[in-house]
């Protein structure tokens, strides 16, 4: 069994990050977030998806010529 330091609380997620070029770029990136956070994030993103897409149908939508 995992010690109390090394478990993981329920409803807890975590993520890591890490992108380097060369010996000059070198960027690290953690998250944490809850199940909650998560639910947020992907309503937010779903909703700029949709907003995104009536958009570029209203857009490119062919109205009827004024003559």
């Amino acid at each position: 069994m995992a010690s109390p330091s090394h478990r993981q609380h329920p409803g807890r997620h975590k993520a890591t990050l890490g992108i380097s070029a060369g010996r000059v770029f070198d960027i690290r990136a953690k998250v944490h977030v809850t199940s909650d956070g998560l639910l947020a994030i992907g309503g937010f993103v779903s909703s700029i998806l949709l907003s995104t897409a009536v958009l570029v149908g209203v857009a490119t939508r062919h109205l009827p010529r004024r003559d």
